[in-house]
């Protein structure tokens, strides 16, 4: 399984636009094929960062989704909306207590 994880800043006026954007796509991204897991957490400090923690089969769902109609829809309507470029990670689970 790979764990995604993308950190995103945005323009404190546009959270609400970012909010909306999200929830319109939340469960299309959450039941595309390869997903089994979405969550969109919210930085305890700062209200304008948020983060979406997914969960996908292989690189290969990921990258699926990346190239599909659906990404590029989300994504055009999300990046406007930035403050800083996003950061994005792959990581697989190691060790868990």
């Amino acid at each position: 399984m790979l764990i995604r994880i993308v950190r995103m800043t945005f323009e404190e006026d546009k959270v609400d636009d970012f909010l909306k954007v999200f929830d319109e796509s939340k469960e299309k991204i959450r039941h595309f094929p390869g997903c089994s897991h979405l969550e969109l957490l919210k930085d305890y400090n700062q209200a304008n960062v948020f983060s979406t923690y997914s969960y996908w089969e292989d690189d290969e769902a990921l990258n699926n989704y990346r190239f599909s109609e659906l990404f590029k829809g989300v994504w055009s309507q999300t990046k406007i909306l930035f403050k800083e470029k996003p950061v994005a990670f792959s990581s697989k689970k190691y060790i868990e207590v």
